[in-house]
């Protein structure tokens, strides 16, 4: 996932003043409702720590490993029971509170989903007293959640608001209070009671089946479909099975996954094994590896008994025992995709509810394995087709520096940006950035057409202008009809046509450079529906480098005009894509208010990679969420 940034923010407490606390450090983060939002959050949380301690605050001063693995495990089940129960988005908060005379330091912990509706659990057993209360019977070993969080905290608590749930916690900074007279020892009670809840058991002692043929099926498919449902990679889908089938309704679960492509030659390859005793998972994983399981055709998505594993080899199980071992075939549409093996021991038989209960499980498994492999493959070929539409490297200019910034957006489709550098007869250099309305194979085709198209234009000696007519009627010919073509042929193969299908108009600013004797360039540009270039002088000056004209590929005899000057040494000139000038944080655009322009003012005296380094940062910071549009920016600099 990589590392996770930490946004800043200095705030005071509520019903207090700055004279009597000073201003609190706040660290926050939006975290992926998935199963790898628990390590991020960990991470997240460490880092928080470190910065504060090399701040030199004064409660840092308490910060000790025990307070850092408290913190650790608090926000980690607190996420954890976001994810699964929830399943949005988690909005996490920590800060710093700053010791008072009526309270020790303390640090608060926030998690927030988007789903008030779904209660928070504890996941104990029935007849619990509650997360606050010592008396009722242990929690199960899966659901030390909220009971753990009360044993850790000061103090815990939920606030619904509208549209948001947050669980907060309260942990004390080792009791660190500059105002009281002594230290008190740490809560070493407390101490003990988490290592308690913490130290894993020998196994579940009941499994109540019965449970399971009403209500309980209901809500565990229920909250399955929620967690498997949009993950997009297969491995993280193993892992959530595993996890949501080991101790619910197995003691242990193996699962292989087929390759994507192979036969039946090909060899299954074991993706996840979970047991309720982690010390048993690798000894059964090796043992494991050396069958890979893979039932005949003719078994159907019903439950297959399988011998016990290790059964033949004396010694193989960890520690000897046996029972009921389950194999279930993965599937989508029609297609084998793996297999699940179940295991429950020192049982004989399982009962029907729980093995028809199971097969509805894999059932939603080979759904999400399905829609995984598709979203990799879509993914894949866009990343190639991607890689054919833009140039393998851009020319350099002579007396001109110049920096290119392209991301396209992470959403495994084929963006519509592109752009380009090349040389032209007549001692030319021809740049272009462009903008395809829309995204997928629809503006590929687009993309595809549109770059070959102004090369050849550019080096047959049409002026700026010229080349921009040529090529809006030819996009308005042969592009449309073969991007229509292309939209048909995805809906006959059973894709999703792109909800904007329909003309693709494209946005283009292209010009060209001619190198000066005494240094610089002569410059001529147009823009054609596209944000409009700015040029950044020397002593700061920034203006519009160009005048906005129409779009291309909407009027068949459509003039366009170009603009022409003099790139004098020192001047940059700075190109975008709309994914710049229409970032959005909430209702605000990264251009209100000529954004832009002010952004590149503030570039004074940079080298060109300075100036897109800079714009790149500016609008990566603007809103909190990552773009979600391609970007792309492009920086000429006359030396």
């Amino acid at each position: 996932m990589g590392s996770i940034p930490l946004q800043r923010d200095i705030v005071q407490r509520p019903g207090t003043t700055a004279a009597s606390t000073g201003h609190e450090p706040v660290a926050r983060t939006s975290l992926p409702g998935n199963l790898l939002a628990p390590s991020a959050a960990r991470r997240f949380v460490a880092a928080a720590l470190a910065e504060w301690s090399g701040l030199g605050l004064p409660a840092a001063v308490g910060f000790s490993d025990r307070l850092s693995d408290d913190a650790a495990v608090v926000v980690s089940e607190l996420v954890t029971n976001a994810v699964i129960h929830a399943g949005t988005n988690v909005e996490l908060l920590f800060r710093l509170e700053e010791a008072t005379e009526d309270e020790a330091s303390a640090l608060v912990l926030e998690v927030s989903d988007h789903h008030p509706a779904r209660a928070v659990r504890s996941e104990r057993t029935e007849g619990d007293a509650g997360p606050e209360s010592p008396a009722g019977p242990e929690p199960a070993e899966y659901g030390r959640g909220l009971a753990l969080v009360a044993t850790l905290a000061e103090r815990w608590g939920i606030t619904y608001r509208t549209g948001l749930k947050t669980v907060w916690a309260r942990l004390p900074v080792d009791d660190w209070n500059p105002f009281a007279d002594a230290r008190p020892e740490p809560g070493f009670q407390q101490g003990l009671r988490a290592a308690e809840l913490l130290a894993p058991t020998a196994r579940r002692a009941l499994r109540d089946d019965a449970d399971w043929a009403g209500r309980g099926a209901l809500s565990f498919l229920a909250e399955a479909s929620d967690l498997l449902a949009g993950q997009l990679d297969e491995d993280i889908v193993a892992a959530l099975a595993g996890q949501l089938l080991v101790p619910r309704l197995a003691d242990w679960c193996a699962i292989w996954l087929e390759p994507e492509s192979g036969g039946r030659a090909a060899v299954p390859r074991l993706a996840k094994v979970w047991h309720i005793d982690e010390t048993r998972t690798d000894p059964l994983r090796t043992l494991l590896e050396g069958d890979p399981l893979r039932l005949p055709e003719r078994v159907g998505t019903g439950p297959v008994s399988i011998p016990w594993p290790g059964s033949a080899e004396d010694g193989a199980v960890p520690d000897g025992s046996d029972g009921v071992a389950l194999a279930y075939r993965i599937t989508s549409g029609g297609r084998t995709l793996g297999a699940v093996l179940v295991g429950r021991e020192g049982i004989a038989r399982v009962p029907d509810e729980v093995t028809a209960l199971i097969e509805d499980f894999v059932r939603r498994v080979g759904l999400a394995v399905g829609a995984a492999r598709a979203y990799t493959r879509q993914a894949t070929i866009s990343r190639i087709l991607q890689r054919g539409l833009l140039p393998s490297k851009v020319a350099e200019i002579p007396g001109v520096a110049s920096s290119l910034v392209y991301e396209p957006s992470d959403d495994g489709v084929v963006g519509g940006d592109f752009y380009d550098i090349f040389p032209c007869p007549g001692d030319r250099w021809c740049f272009v950035l462009g903008d395809v309305q829309g995204s997928g194979p629809e503006a590929a085709v687009v993309t595809g057409l549109a770059r070959p198209w102004l090369r050849l234009l550019a080096r047959e000696g049409f002026q700026v202008g010229e080349v921009l007519v040529r090529l809006n009627r030819l996009l308005l010919d042969d592009a449309m009809e073969a991007a229509e073509a292309a939209a048909l042929m995805v809906a006959a193969a059973g894709g999703q046509q792109s909800a904007d299908s329909g003309p693709r108009f494209l946005s283009l600013l292209y010009g060209e450079l001619v190198p000066l004797p005494g240094g610089g360039a002569r410059c001529t540009l147009a823009s054609a529906g596209h944000p409009l270039p700015l040029l950044l002088r020397p002593d700061g000056t920034v203006r519009a480098a160009a005048e906005p004209q129409l779009l291309l590929g909407v009027v068949d005899d459509a003039v366009y005009e170009s603009q022409s000057f003099d790139l004098a040494p020192g001047d940059s000139l700075l190109c975008v894509t709309d994914g710049v000038t229409e970032r959005r944080s909430g209702p605000v655009m990264f251009d209100d208010g000529d954004g832009l322009a002010q952004a590149l003012a503030g570039c004074t005296g940079l080298s060109a990679e300075g100036i897109a380094e800079r714009i790149n940062q500016a609008v990566h910071s603007f809103a909190e969420r990552p773009p979600d549009d391609d970007l792309a920016l492009l920086v000429l600099q006359a030396q």
